[in-house]
């Protein structure tokens, strides 16, 4: 039987919603069926298609979330104030910290992509789009640095980011983190100090 929350759709909506991010990021999207994410958040199949057409609908929904909390993440960090270079440092640490927290299994966008390989999916245009974005942000706080070199550099960071974000469910996340960090610390010092081409110049 029906809660009684169904008769407030957006309550309902952000059950779904809820459910769906716990399940997809634990266990995977395509190893969680539509059923058990309708019995988990206590609603009706009816109540569910209200809100989201199809699961794919659901999908794009929690990729929109997930890059919500990324996009505050960085600007949390660019608010703050600090110089350039601190600003970069404070989002790696934030990044760390996320690998290190409970329940991480990797980046969600990676996961995702790994799921959807068809380049015309729209989760895999949504992956892309989440990726461009966090490129372009990191580019544009290399540019406050030093602009030549900027964008290589950025790819470098992005690299090294995934790197960390792959390896932290899978080995000693506070080693990884650490060596994370100690990457982006040589990457900024190699940017500041040469005319940055790219990996291989550090």
């Amino acid at each position: 039987m029906p809660s009684q929350s169904e008769d407030r759709p957006s309550e309902a909506r952000s059950r779904l919603l809820n459910t769906a991010t716990r399940l997809f990021y634990a266990e995977g999207i395509h190893a969680v069926g539509i059923d058990r994410i309708v019995a988990e958040a206590q609603v009706t199949r009816a109540t569910l298609y209200r809100h989201f057409p199809g699961k794919e609908d659901l999908v794009l929904s929690y990729l929109s979330e997930v890059d919500r909390a990324m996009r505050g993440q960085a600007d949390e960090a660019v608010a703050a104030g600090l110089p350039a270079t601190d600003t970069i440092r404070a989002l790696s640490k934030s990044i760390a910290q996320g690998i290190q927290s409970r329940g991480f299994r990797g980046c969600a966008f990676l996961n995702a992509a790994a799921e959807y390989p068809d380049p015309e999916s729209p989760v895999r245009k949504a992956v892309l789009a989440h990726r461009q974005w966090f490129l372009e942000t990191v580019t544009e706080l290399l540019a406050n640095i030093k602009e030549t070199g900027a964008e290589p550099a950025a790819h470098h960071f992005v690299m090294m980011r995934d790197g960390a974000m792959a390896a932290g469910c899978l080995f000693d996340p506070v080693l990884i983190c650490e060596t994370f960090l100690r990457g982006v610390e040589r990457l900024l010092q190699v940017y500041a100090a040469t005319d940055y081409s790219g990996p291989a110049g550090a």
